[in-house]
């Protein structure tokens, strides 16, 4: 079995080291590369190097094209290397050195004796005899020397054990396919002997363990039984401690797998132990669970198998007397604990995506999320997507440790607010009132089996979405479609207001989200809901029910009727929601959040349905700062950080971290200067002043003038133009205004026009279209030189996408995407802002600030569309002249700013551009 080095903790060695070593000079420092590096990939290195060195928080700003993320791997992995060299020499030296004292046996080096004498007295009682101290200090010393020594060894055993893996894995596989057949024989051959002694009976004994399974089991408080369930008890036997490693984060999977390849493609791609984790949804290979669908069903079911496997391990054990209808209960076949072991040690070895990992589970019919898992210990480098690592329930799940370690956040510059999307929660008033029927038909029905704690809670939860509907206006006992209500609007109320105007203050919100957690309610009542929301079998009790299946198709008119076949029988489904109960879980465990840091917005609208409860998280420096309180080091870094002013204050600062500790670090672009032409153009080609307001915009003249702008940029740019909204519904405006002008014919003479679909699934269709006709008309010479993409900020084009190259030669953002500022949130947001941040002399107020931050933030990611590798070129046209406010252009990337020219007049600008492209398009 594969383990992690045992003994002295990390934080002990760190200080040693920090005492023993001084930070290497920059030139000392050797950083493996593929290729020879750029300069500013060298800087960027270097500068990370010292950030983890000194335990410090980095905010690393690279372009995109400029190798941000091999500068991340060989520069973190480098530190990494030279941390595990040093710890290693230390122990050396350690082990040599406290040796000595207790073999000499009261021949004690001056060294030790003085620094016994020189230790202060408040280190010790007063009046201890020096003997008693000097005992003390060999005793600690011994103990350190007998921690190293078997620290030691049990490395070795690890990379041996490693070499070992290597030659002898696939001989295991094939033996334990073998076994894992005759097993499988072994079962069938027990079962239909089972079958065959059940009889006619066998047909009722499979219904009363349907029945069974949905019932809760017992309940206990923490406080009453005093540990943890099962699970949780078993798997901290399982625990192992945690090396020094880099926890890798990043948006999607698909920009974790790209990382992974980089690492695969680096010089650490064979030396690394790399772990990939995610989530059930995208690593169970078990087909029953995988086609339930929905995350959260997904998870439930998985845990209640486990909790199915440890019962019957633990009846085991007790030597109970079994109830016959009890032995059915399902357990996952790909939760074992050798095969587990045997697919950790096998994924560290060699370094593999979420897809291989995947398959390799497969193959060893062994559970990839929980191999994956316990691999997390002895890994060096561990890939995980943001939720898992920045919400606290997740983390602690997934077994992920922050103490000392180091922590690289990428693709940051939306990091503040998915912070609060995640720890933000809605429930609609469709699903309270269908949470409530299920909830109420499902204690109806098994009330009588149900211990007395279980009862008292289901009342609890029933009260609550009583109260929860009656605050928004409606009748829990009616259809909420047709319940109008007769006050609408939006209301923000703090948690406590909300809890007193509720009239649940009374109730312990923390014991209700414990149980819930604890005894998976939400579970058992999707379990009954799908045997009886759809086509009962015929029983004296399908009456009672039958309004109860009515009642619940009413509540979803979209969904399409299931046909009438038992769910049991495993039809897949294509819809399969997941219980309502589960959606308010989330918003009862937001209701325990600090009154100060969190709202609740009561949205009221025509209907009860169309109504809904939302918890929004005001301050997301909360969560954050636990991550940052626990770490070594914290890097977040980014393409386009800019503004970096809402890091410092929102988050940082919030957190409790100091000025001091924080370094900003931004590179420039790989790009010769010449490469690139930014322009704010401040006037059109008939003198109309740019300035795209919410009340100015949709004025005919402005959206005429855009056009003819777009008209003339069309002329003289070759390849692909994309151009950006601030929303959909003014590009939609603004289409259908060139389409009646006349000025989308000649928009179509020099370029194909596409529009931004709404629709994620579209997108890659229309890009492809995209590219293909810019590639044609290179090709043929025609009078049409290339296309135009009408995009959205903030839409699918905006992030995510590269226009390198012919794709995106020329990048216009018409207006400034301002949120919405009449949005209760953001005014929630802006009031907390200016209540919480000192607010600086000559500056805009720290609200003020916030609109302006996310409007550039939205610019900085949508323009950094074009620009992908070291010889491409793009303009860049900026159209508004409040572009050219000092304080709006401080807030452009600095390789963006520096190059930036700001145009009064359409004339000067659009001969600067037919220049520019002239000179770089050569002859073509």
């Amino acid at each position: 079995m594969l383990c992690a080095p045992h003994g002295v903790s990390d934080v002990l060695l760190t200080t040693v080291l920090t005492m023993a070593n001084k930070t290497p000079e920059v030139g000392d420092i050797h950083f493996p590369f593929p290729f020879t590096p750029y300069s500013i990939q060298k800087d960027f290195m270097a500068e990370l190097y010292q950030v983890l060195e000194a335990g410090k928080i980095g905010i690393f700003e690279s372009p995109t094209g400029t190798g941000k993320s091999l500068s991340l791997i060989c520069g973190a992995l480098s530190w990494l290397r030279d941390f595990e060299q040093k710890k290693r020499q230390e122990e050396a030296r350690l082990l040599e050195t406290g040796t000595l004292p207790l073999n000499v046996g009261k021949d004690q080096p001056p060294s030790l004796s003085s620094s016994c004498q020189e230790t202060p007295d408040v280190l010790r009682p007063a009046g201890e005899p020096d003997w008693v101290a000097q005992f003390m200090q060999k005793k600690e010393e011994r103990d350190l020397v007998d921690r190293l020594q078997e620290e030691r060894v049990r490395r070795r055993e690890r990379e041996e054990r490693l070499r070992q893996i290597r030659h002898n894995a696939q001989l295991k596989h094939a033996a334990k396919r073998v076994r894992q057949e005759e097993e499988e024989t072994e079962r069938l051959l027990r079962l239909s002997r089972e079958m065959l002694a059940g009889g006619p009976g066998a047909e009722q004994l499979e219904q009363l363990t349907g029945e069974e399974e949905l019932v809760l089991a017992e309940y206990e408080s923490d406080e009453e039984k005093g540990t943890a369930s099962g699970v949780d008890k078993d798997e901290d036997d399982l625990e192992e401690e945690h090396v020094t490693k880099i926890y890798y984060c990043s948006r999607t999977h698909s920009q974790l797998a790209q990382f992974v390849h980089e690492v695969q493609k680096s010089p650490f791609g064979k030396d690394t132990r790399l772990i990939s984790l995610g989530s059930r949804q995208n690593l169970c290979v078990n087909e029953d669970v995988r086609h339930l669908g929905s995350v959260q069903l997904i998870n439930d079911r998985c845990v209640e198998m486990q909790r199915n496997k440890h019962e019957r391990k633990s009846e085991a054990e007790e030597e109970k007397p079994k109830k016959r209808r009890q032995e059915p209960r399902a357990t996952c076949p790909f939760y074992n604990y050798e095969q587990l072991q045997l697919l950790r040690d096998e994924v560290l070895v060699e370094v593999k995506d979420i897809e291989q990992l995947v398959t390799l589970g497969k193959e060893a019919h062994a559970c990839p999320y929980y191999g994956s898992r316990f691999a997390i210990p002895a890994a060096q480098l561990v890939v995980l997507p943001y939720q898992m690592l920045l919400h606290a329930a997740t983390r602690q799940a997934a077994g992920i440790r922050l103490q000392g370690q180091v922590v690289v956040i990428d693709e940051a510059h939306n990091l503040i607010d998915t912070i609060t999307g995640i720890h933000s929660a809605e429930v609609s008033g469709s699903q309270l009132c269908q949470a409530h029927s299920q909830l109420l038909q499902y204690m109806e029905r098994y009330g009588r089996r149900l211990k007395a704690k279980n009862l008292m809670y289901i009342k609890q939860i029933l009260y609550l979405l009583e109260k929860f509907v009656t605050v928004l206006g409606g009748n829990i006992k009616q259809n909420p479609h047709s319940q109008r209500l007769s006050q609408t609007g939006t209301e923000l109320k703090t948690i406590n207001d909300f809890l007193f105007l509720s009239q649940i203050d009374n109730i312990n919100l923390f014991k209700v989200q414990r149980y819930c957690e604890k005894s998976m309610v939400s579970r058992k009542l999707f379990g009954f809901t799908e045997k009886y929301g759809a086509v009962l079998a015929p029983s004296r009790e399908q009456p009672r029910l039958a309004g109860f299946q009515q009642f619940l198709q009413s509540l979803q008119p979209e969904v399409t009727k299931t046909p009438a076949a038992p769910v049991e029988e495993g039809e897949a489904r294509a819809l399969r929601p997941s219980s309502p109960l589960m959606h308010i879980e989330g918003f009862l465990a937001a209701l325990t959040t600090a009154n100060q840091d969190g709202r609740v917005i009561l949205s009221r609208q025509g209907s009860l349905s169309q109504s809904s409860l939302k918890f929004l998280l005001l301050n997301p420096a909360v969560p954050f700062a636990q991550v940052v309180k626990e770490c070594r080091a914290v890097v977040i870094a980014g393409g386009t950080m800019q503004p970096v002013s809402d890091f410092r204050e929102q988050l940082l600062a919030c957190a409790g971290v100091d000025a001091e500790r924080v370094v900003e670090f931004s590179c420039g672009h790989v790009i010769p200067p010449d490469n690139i032409l930014p322009l704010v153009v401040c006037s059109g080609p008939s003198n109309q002043q740019l300035e795209f307001t919410y009340q100015q915009r949709e004025l005919p003249q402005m959206m005429t003038e855009t056009g003819r702008i777009l008209c003339n940029l069309c002329n003289v740019v070759p390849g692909g133009v994309v151009c950006f909204f601030p929303s959909y519904e003014y590009q939609r405006q603004v289409h259908a205004h060139w389409d009646k002008s006349g000025l989308l014919a000649r928009l179509a003479v020099r370029k194909k026009i596409f529009q931004e679909p709404k629709r994620a699934n579209q997108v890659e269709q229309v890009l492809l279209e995209y590219s293909k006709c810019i590639q044609c008309c290179g090709q043929m010479g025609s009078t049409m030189t290339g296309a135009l993409l009408l995009s959205v900020v903030g839409g699918k084009m905006s992030e995510g996408i590269n226009f390198s190259d012919n794709l995106g030669r020329c990048v216009v953002m018409v207006g400034m995407p301002y949120p919405n500022i009449k949005s209760p949130e953001l005014q929630e947001k802006m009031a907390y802002l200016d209540q919480t941040l000192p607010r600086t002399p000559g500056q805009v107020p720290p609200g003020k600030a916030l609109v302006e931050n996310l409007c550039m933030k939205a610019v900085n990611q949508s323009i950094g569309r074009a620009i992908r590798h070291q010889k491409d070129f793009a303009s860049i046209v900026l159209l508004d002249q409040r572009y050219a406010r000092p304080p709006i252009l401080a807030k452009l990337p600095a390789w963006i700013r520096d190059r930036v020219e700001i145009k009064t007049t359409f004339g000067p600008a659009i001969a600067a551009m037919r220049k520019f492209h002239r000179e770089r398009s050569g002859p073509s």
